[in-house]
Protein backbone atom coordinates (compact mmCIF):
# COMPACT_ATOMS: atom_id res chain seq x y z
CA UNK A 1 0.00 0.00 0.00
CA UNK A 2 2.82 2.54 0.49
CA UNK A 3 4.73 2.96 -2.24
CA UNK A 4 8.49 4.93 -1.88
CA UNK A 5 7.50 7.89 -3.71
CA UNK A 6 3.69 7.83 -1.94
CA UNK A 7 1.81 7.89 -5.12
CA UNK A 8 -0.57 5.16 -3.71
CA UNK A 9 -1.14 7.28 -0.44
CA UNK A 10 -1.50 10.14 -1.79
CA UNK A 11 -4.24 8.73 -4.17
CA UNK A 12 -6.02 7.16 -1.57
CA UNK A 13 -6.51 10.44 0.41
CA UNK A 14 -7.56 12.41 -2.84
CA UNK A 15 -10.31 9.67 -2.92
CA UNK A 16 -11.00 10.13 0.56
CA UNK A 17 -11.03 13.99 0.61
CA UNK A 18 -13.66 13.25 -2.31
CA UNK A 19 -15.58 10.74 -0.96
CA UNK A 20 -15.14 12.94 2.43
CA UNK A 21 -16.78 16.34 0.23
CA UNK A 22 -19.31 14.04 -1.04
CA UNK A 23 -20.54 12.82 2.57
CA UNK A 24 -20.98 16.56 3.10
CA UNK A 25 -22.52 17.29 -0.03
CA UNK A 26 -25.39 14.79 0.83
CA UNK A 27 -25.85 15.56 4.15
CA UNK A 28 -25.84 19.11 3.54
CA UNK A 29 -28.34 18.57 0.72
CA UNK A 30 -30.34 16.88 2.94
CA UNK A 31 -30.84 19.30 5.67
CA UNK A 32 -31.45 21.36 2.74
CA UNK A 33 -34.17 18.98 1.90
CA UNK A 34 -35.17 18.61 5.63
CA UNK A 35 -35.34 22.38 5.85
CA UNK A 36 -37.28 23.00 2.57
CA UNK A 37 -39.80 20.21 3.39
CA UNK A 38 -40.47 21.73 7.30
CA UNK A 39 -40.99 25.06 5.62
CA UNK A 40 -43.42 24.07 3.06
CA UNK A 41 -45.33 21.79 5.94
CA UNK A 42 -45.45 24.94 7.96
CA UNK A 43 -46.89 27.19 5.21
CA UNK A 44 -49.27 25.11 4.71
CA UNK A 45 -50.45 24.58 8.46
CA UNK A 46 -50.55 28.33 8.63
CA UNK A 47 -52.45 28.93 5.57
CA UNK A 48 -54.81 26.92 7.62
CA UNK A 49 -55.24 28.21 10.45
CA UNK A 50 -55.77 31.60 8.78
CA UNK A 51 -58.69 29.82 6.84
CA UNK A 52 -60.00 28.53 10.33
CA UNK A 53 -59.68 32.06 11.56
CA UNK A 54 -61.58 33.52 9.20
CA UNK A 55 -64.14 31.33 10.00
CA UNK A 56 -64.16 31.67 14.07
CA UNK A 57 -64.22 35.75 12.84
CA UNK A 58 -67.42 35.43 10.75
CA UNK A 59 -69.16 33.60 13.33
CA UNK A 60 -68.21 36.04 16.15
CA UNK A 61 -69.12 38.82 14.14
CA UNK A 62 -72.47 37.17 13.91
CA UNK A 63 -72.98 36.37 17.20
CA UNK A 64 -71.70 39.94 18.28
CA UNK A 65 -74.69 41.27 15.92
CA UNK A 66 -77.24 38.67 17.63
CA UNK A 67 -75.72 39.77 21.25
CA UNK A 68 -76.36 43.35 20.31
CA UNK A 69 -80.03 43.07 18.96
CA UNK A 70 -80.71 40.73 22.20
CA UNK A 71 -79.23 43.43 24.64
CA UNK A 72 -81.16 46.63 22.70
CA UNK A 73 -84.36 44.40 23.16
CA UNK A 74 -83.51 43.63 26.93
CA UNK A 75 -82.89 47.43 27.16
CA UNK A 76 -86.08 48.53 25.89
CA UNK A 77 -88.09 46.35 28.09
CA UNK A 78 -86.89 48.50 31.05
CA UNK A 79 -87.69 51.96 29.81
CA UNK A 80 -90.91 53.97 30.58
CA UNK A 81 -94.03 51.73 28.87
CA UNK A 82 -91.31 48.84 28.42
CA UNK A 83 -94.08 47.11 30.27
CA UNK A 84 -96.97 47.73 27.75
CA UNK A 85 -94.02 46.93 24.86
CA UNK A 86 -93.68 43.11 26.49
CA UNK A 87 -97.20 42.77 26.88
CA UNK A 88 -98.01 43.57 23.04
CA UNK A 89 -95.08 41.10 21.95
CA UNK A 90 -96.59 38.40 24.07
CA UNK A 91 -99.69 38.90 22.55
CA UNK A 92 -98.94 38.31 19.61
CA UNK A 93 -97.02 34.64 20.34
CA UNK A 94 -99.34 31.70 19.75
CA UNK A 95 -99.06 28.80 21.76
CA UNK A 96 -97.77 25.43 20.03
CA UNK A 97 -100.27 23.19 18.38
CA UNK A 98 -103.02 25.36 19.11
CA UNK A 99 -104.93 27.38 15.93
CA UNK A 100 -105.96 31.06 16.01
CA UNK A 101 -109.32 32.48 15.16
CA UNK A 102 -110.18 35.80 14.22
CA UNK A 103 -113.52 36.97 14.60
CA UNK A 104 -114.81 39.36 12.22
CA UNK A 105 -118.11 41.20 11.79
CA UNK A 106 -119.81 41.45 8.76
CA UNK A 107 -122.10 44.62 8.33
Amino acid sequence: MFAADGRLIGVSSERQELLCSLIGLLVKLSLVGVVAISLMRLAVAYQERMERQGELSAVLNLEEGKLAKARDRYDRLFVVDGEQRLIREQNQWIAPNRLRVVWTTTP
